[in-house]
């Protein structure tokens, strides 16, 4: 009986289906399906175009990716850093200068610098502490309390061949034009070229900004050798990534060579020519290693050799940098770091003024190096970590008219750095140096209290 029961049911079930009713219900269903997967397959091609404009522009040029071959991840105590131009929410389409489009919002990001500095020496004995044979220019810090800067950064795309990055330091003496530059984001084969004024690639610590250093201060043999800040400078800059299984970076650089301790030219021709090769690789599951040299060499017009005195000549530069880092999770990890440096210039040292019949000119030679060898091991928040820095470690000549110089003790400097980073955005660090590098036997007993502090969207540090 229920046999007869199911059977009556089917004509009445092929009515239903034969119904006009039935068939739009079903049309319409597909048609919702449809509009569904439509609508999906445009965020799947939207997101996809925003992740190939990340992988194509990034953020301050071609850096070394780290283990993973991405820029590193961010860590207490860093500015919030946006990874590209294209984050959800920040771009809106308009019409730009010579139209098309233009992104309305770009990222701007303030940081600010402040610090205690104390001192067993006296303030009239820190503005004439130098470095005898390096240079005579001193650090220049004062006693008590400095606003050492309010960085404003300012980063944005301009289309989608090139992006836009400048970097303008407030300080309580005016405003300065630290960097503003190009950087192209489509060239084929691995080619990328920067342009403007931009801190050179030459060596690592000079392509960071002071915020991003381990330290409050920077390298001995920097600040002998360089400058106190790094070497920004008017140019343009060429790198070629190929397709390698290690990580191979070749960049070459045309400058002007605004640098008063190695170039400084006294006209509108480029005196400064840098190349560099950085290596990238995994050294192990949690840990990667990244090496390379540097070069750089040029036309020297400076008057940083010694007081009253102008040297004319040639500089060539080298160095090599090595860094090791160790990350078996987000709160642990040690970093390990070294930099090379040596200085050879050439040429004539002239005493007093060109016009003055007593003035007098001699050549000199000065070949002289320098090192640094710094550690730092994260736990949580907290950061501890120490650096031992020397010159003439191989190299000491200065030869002034045929005949080595002697200039003093060996000049050297060790440091014991602790951090607290509260968030992203906020580092505080207690820094102690031994100060040994004005070869007078003086030491310089020197403790920094800094707070960095940093707001806005700020563009991601290389590895």
């Amino acid at each position: 009986m229920k046999i007869w029961r199911r059977l009556a049911l089917v004509p009445s079930l092929a009515l239903t289906l034969a119904s006009p009713s039935f068939g739009q219900d079903v049309e319409s269903r597909l048609k919702a399906l449809e509009d569904t997967t439509k609508a999906q397959r445009g965020k799947i091609e939207e997101q996809q175009r925003r992740i190939d404009e990340l992988k194509s522009s990034p953020p301050g040029g071609a850096s070394a990716p780290g283990a993973a071959g991405t820029a590193e991840r961010p860590t207490p105590g860093e500015p919030r850093q946006a990874a590209g131009p294209a984050q959800e929410g920040m771009t809106a389409k308009l019409t730009g200068i010579f139209g098309g489009s233009a992104m309305t919002n770009p990222y701007i990001s303030l940081i600010v610098n402040t610090f205690f500095y104390g001192s067993n020496l006296g303030q009239m004995e820190l503005d004439s502490r130098t470095v005898p044979g390096f240079t005579n220019v001193p650090v220049g810090v004062n006693k008590g309390f400095n606003l050492e800067s309010a960085e404003l950064f300012i980063f944005a795309p301009v289309d989608p061949y090139l992006n836009l990055y400048a970097n303008i330091p407030v300080t309580e003496s005016g405003t300065e034009l630290e960097e503003a530059y190009f950087v192209t984001s489509s060239l084929p084969a691995g080619l990328q070229v920067k342009g403007g004024k931009f801190k050179s690639g030459f060596g690592r610590i000079n392509a960071q900004h002071p915020h991003a250093w381990d330290f409050a201060d920077i390298p001995l043999n920097y600040r002998a050798m360089i400058g106190q800040e790094g070497w920004a400078d008017t140019g343009v800059q060429l790198t070629y990534l190929p397709s390698l299984p290690v990580y191979t970076q070749f960049g070459m650089e045309v400058l002007q060579g605004k640098n008063d301790l190695l170039f400084n030219p006294d006209g509108t021709t480029p005196y400064a020519f840098t190349a560099f090769v950085k290596c990238s690789l995994d050294s192990g599951e949690n840990s990667a290693l990244l090496f390379g040299p540097s070069f750089a060499t040029g036309k020297a017009r400076i008057t940083t050799v010694t007081d009253n005195t102008f040297f004319s000549g040639d500089t060539d530069l080298f160095g090599f940098e090595l860094v090791y880092k160790w990350k078996p999770s987000r709160g642990t990890g040690l970093i390990l770091q070294s930099e090379y440096i040596y200085r050879k210039q050439t040429g004539d040292l002239r005493t007093g003024d060109a016009s003055d019949p007593a003035s007098t000119v001699a050549p000199l030679t000065r070949a002289q190096d320098g090192i640094y060898v710094q550690g730092l091991y994260r736990i949580d928040r907290w950061r501890i970590g120490a650096r031992y820095e020397v010159l003439d470690l191989f190299k000491k000549d200065y030869i002034l008219s045929g005949s080595q110089q002697s200039l003093g003790a060996q000049p050297w400097r060790a440091t014991g750095t602790l951090e607290f980073n509260p968030s992203e955005f906020t580092r505080v660090r207690l820094q102690y140096s031994r100060d040994e590098s004005s070869r007078d036997g003086k030491a310089n007993d020197e403790l920094y209290l800094q707070m960095l502090l940093g707001i806005g969207a700020h563009a991601a540090h290389s590895f």
